[in-house]
């Protein structure tokens, strides 16, 4: 059986050692992307290197790597709202959200579905406008790190097409995060998860 877990960075060091002390000796390989834990039962753990790639191939450089002093940008932008966050380390130092209003599904037919498509594609335009607004605002001049995005794909990449956020795409990293409408709650739970060390964990093999 295969799970996903997170950690927080500040709990990865200790993480590994339970892994250790609940399934046995274990050995690593570690490459600049990945690290793979495989104890004497069975088990194994797989980590993505988060903001790769990773210099120092051990486990303590794992965890050095995580825990690094980073400029985080987070950009998540659906079509009823957005919201652009700046963060030092877990440190929120910079935001903004915004809504606006998009009309949803229509029954209709006819002319009127061809208005009402109309009205909602000029409604997400504005939407996908304002979000990059902020972005140039917050992001553009916060000399980030990394930029990691969420919400929907093809709104994102409507933002970053704009000419003056050309240096941001180039910062973009996984993961791409799954967002309700961006609110402030929203933004600061966002930059936790941008930052969690995701885990693949694998059961030992039934005997």
């Amino acid at each position: 059986m295969t799970r996903i877990v997170s950690v927080a960075p500040a709990r990865l060091e200790r993480w590994l050692a339970g892994f250790t002390e609940r399934h046995g000796v274990t050995s690593y390989d570690v490459t600049p992307s990945r690290l793979t834990a495989a104890a004497e039962d069975g088990s194994r753990a797989d980590i993505d290197v988060p903001f790769g790639p990773l210099e120092d191939l051990t486990p303590a450089g794992l965890v050095a790597h995580v825990l690094a002093d980073r400029r985080l940008g987070l950009l998540l932008v659906r079509r009823g709202g957005y919201g652009a966050g700046v963060f030092e380390g877990s440190a929120l130092v910079a935001s903004k959200v915004g809504s606006r209003h998009v009309q949803g599904t229509t029954k209709a037919g006819g002319w009127s579905q061809q208005r009402f498509a109309r009205r909602r594609d000029n409604q997400a335009r504005e939407a996908f406008a304002a979000a990059t607004e902020v972005a140039v605002r917050i992001l553009a001049p916060a000399r980030l790190d990394v930029l990691v995005c969420g919400g929907d794909r093809k709104a994102i990449d409507t933002v970053l097409e704009d000419p003056r956020l050309k240096e941001l795409a180039p910062l973009v990293r996984p993961p791409f995060l799954g967002v309700a409408d961006p609110k402030q709650k929203v933004l600061e739970q966002a930059g936790v998860d941008a930052r969690a060390v995701r885990i693949q964990l694998t059961d030992p093999p039934e005997q």
